[in-house]
Parts: C-alpha cells; sequence; structure tokens
C-alpha cells in the first residue's frame, strides 16, 4: 500500500517591518502552508503575499488562527470564554478566508497556534467552540489536530459540530510521554538535527509512533506533520524530511 502524508508549516509570521521565517524558500518543500490571521502574528499585507505565494506554488491554504497576544506570539495561554473562542476564530478564519477568494484560491483547513492549539488538544469543548466557529463558515473545512492518545476524543468533539479532523504530529518537537508536545521552557523540546527530524517523521508515518523525551514510546496516527516557521534549520528540516520520506516511498500531498 502506498502511504501519502502531508508536510505543513506555519508560515506569513512577519509583521510589518518585521520579518519571520523564511517563506519563499520552504514553500518549495511542503504541500500545505498554516497562514497567521493577525493575532498572534502577520497583517493584511502578509497575509495576500503568503496566500499569493502558496497558490504560486500549487501549495494547499490553511488559516492558522492564535489567541489575541501579538507580544506573546500567541504562545501563552489565555483564559478565554468558549465563545471567545469561537469569535476569535471566526473572525480570523473569515479574513484569511477573504483573501483566498480575492485571490482566485480557496481555504483548505484550519490548524489552530500555539497556545490555543496545546489547550485545545487536552480541552475537547474547545475542540468543540473552535469546530463551530469552523462549520458555520464552511463546513468542508476539516481541522487540524494534535495526534496521539487524546485523537479520539478530539475528533469525536469536532464531529458533534459536523466537522473532520487531520491528525498531525511533529518531526521537529520533542514529546511528553502522555503524548503532549514538551514546553518549549524546557530543554530538548526543538528539535534542530535534520537527520533526527527526518528518522521520527519516518517513524510516525510507516510505524505510527514517537519516542517520548524519557525513551518510551507513543501511538499515533498521522496524515500531516508539520515543520516550524520559526525554526531557524526550517529549509533543511523540511527538505530533509521530504527527501528522507520520498525516498521510502511515500507520497506528499496536502491532506
Amino acid at each position: 500500500m502506498t502511504l501519502t502524508i502531508d508536510i505543513n508549516c506555519d508560515m506569513g509570521e512577519s509583521f510589518g517591518a518585521y520579518t519571520l521565517g523564511m517563506d519563499e524558500m520552504v514553500i518549495r518543500h511542503i504541500s500545505s502552508a498554516n497562514i497567521a490571521c493577525g493575532f498572534h502574528a502577520g497583517d493584511p499585507q502578509v497575509m495576500r503575499k503568503t496566500v499569493q505565494l502558496a497558490l504560486k506554488h500549487g501549495v494547499a491554504v490553511g488559516a492558522h488562527p492564535g489567541f489575541p497576544d501579538l507580544a506573546g506570539f500567541g504562545r501563552r495561554n489565555m483564559q478565554c470564554s468558549l465563545e471567545e473562542i469561537q469569535d476569535y476564530v471566526t473572525y480570523q478564519v473569515g479574513a484569511l478566508q477573504a483573501f483566498c477568494r480575492a485571490e482566485g484560491g480557496w481555504l483548505h483547513h484550519v490548524k489552530p497556534h500555539g497556545a490555543l492549539y496545546n489547550m485545545a488538544a487536552k480541552n475537547p469543548d474547545m475542540v468543540q467552540a473552535i469546530a463551530r466557529a469552523i462549520h458555520a463558515l464552511d463546513p468542508e473545512l476539516p481541522l487540524v489536530v494534535l495526534a496521539g492518545p487524546n485523537a479520539e476524543a478530539l475528533r469525536a468533539a469536532a464531529a458533534e459540530e459536523g466537522v473532520q479532523v487531520i491528525l498531525e504530529a511533529f518531526p521537529d518537537r520533542a514529546y511528553d510521554a502522555d503524548g503532549a508536545l514538551r514546553s518549549r521552557n524546557l530543554p530538548g523540546a526543538v528539535i534542530h538535527d535534520t537527520a533526527l527530524a527526518a528518522a521520527r517523521a519516518l517513524s510516525m508515518v510507516q510505524q505510527g509512533m514517537i519516542e517520548a523525551h524519557d525513551g518510551s514510546k507513543v501511538a499515533m496516527q498521522v496524515r500531516s506533520l508539520c515543520v516550524h516557521g520559526d525554526n531557524p534549520n526550517t529549509v533543511a528540516l523540511a527538505a530533509t524530511i521530504r527527501e528522507r520520506l520520498e525516498a521510502a516511498g511515500v507520497t506528499i500531498a496536502a491532506a
């Protein structure tokens, strides 16, 4: 059986005069892009240009909504009501939908960013609020969620609102034994070694598992692999992961 996997990257995270990421270089190695929507990063001009870049390269466009935390890059937990979260997602996804339509494309998926993503990975009620916002905008849009032990609960929560999920894993991030991403405040949370990240990606795709930081094995069925756009080795990571997967007979395509 031929395996197919998506490689996605968080993009469009520059803001005003500040440039973050190497979007024009990494776009060649991925199959889908998660574009910041202005809350944690990005601005209208960056959003438009990143949508244009993705469409030019035949890369699927996803919305990357986060908490309204520009100073903290959306990585700080915020105590928000479910109604607030639903409105934040509606606002951001709707904005990126507009840019997609203006550029002659369409939105392919939604992937929450940073703290919103990590908090929702442990809270099905938050997933349901996010899915409710997505379904109201386009019931065909899938929601990207964290693969691992809690995946079925997240899938069920999204299904309550009529939204399908795409299970995702991170070859460039360390995992805890419970399947959660290791906190960025702890050593070894981000993996910069391209060969190691590629080997982890292959294990995720072929064996459905990953080795946690403590050496234990975490089972996960994945459809998409993420490479972080703000990792200084992003381009090399994406290129090496893609080369290793394709050499093993894995097809790279948007989920």
